[in-house]
C-alpha cells in the first residue's frame, strides 16, 4: 500500500511540475501519429499495419526528445 501511495504521489508531482510540457508533448505526439501514417501510406505505399507500427514507435522516440528539448528551452527562458 505504501509503495502504491508513493508512486501516485510521485506521478502527481511530475504532472504538477511539468503540466505545460506534458500537454504540448501529448498534442505533438497525436499529430505526429496522424501525419506519419498518412505520409507513409501515400509516399511509401505501405499497408496500414506497417504505417501504424512505424507511426507509433518513431513518434514515441520523438516525443521523448521533444519533452527534453522543451524542458531545456523553458529553463533557458526562465533565466532571462
Amino acid at each position: 500500500m505504501e509503495i502504491t501511495k508513493g508512486i501516485f504521489q510521485a506521478s502527481h508531482n511530475i504532472y504538477k511540475n511539468n503540466k505545460g510540457s506534458l500537454l504540448r508533448t501529448v498534442i505533438y505526439t497525436i499529430g505526429h501519429f496522424v501525419i506519419a501514417i498518412t505520409v507513409l501510406m501515400l509516399v511509401a505505399d505501405v499497408s496500414l499495419i506497417i504505417a501504424l507500427t512505424d507511426a507509433i514507435v518513431e513518434p514515441i522516440a520523438n516525443s521523448i526528445w521533444y519533452f527534453i528539448l522543451d524542458k531545456w528551452w523553458t529553463s533557458k527562458l526562465k533565466n532571462k
